[in-house]
């Protein structure tokens, strides 16, 4: 499997807002963007952003049988 790229943050106010490839993914409030903020200094900041907005395992599904 891949890694994911094309992440991307910024932090505004008490809020974070995650880009993937320019394009708006999902905007952390509160509790979750300060642990977001915690986490990010910590791992790897393109796998924990995947997995924040639900785009982390693409390819990695298996394939449907191909009908004859």
């Amino acid at each position: 499997m891949g890694r994911p790229d094309g992440f991307n943050y910024v932090r505004q106010g008490n809020e974070v807002l995650i880009t993937h490839h320019g394009r708006r993914a999902t905007t952390l409030r509160g509790r979750r963007a300060l642990d977001f903020l915690e986490d990010v200094e910590m791992g790897d900041p393109q796998e924990l952003m995947a997995r924040l907005t639900g785009n982390y395992r693409h390819g990695n599904e298996r394939q449907g049988r191909r009908k004859r």
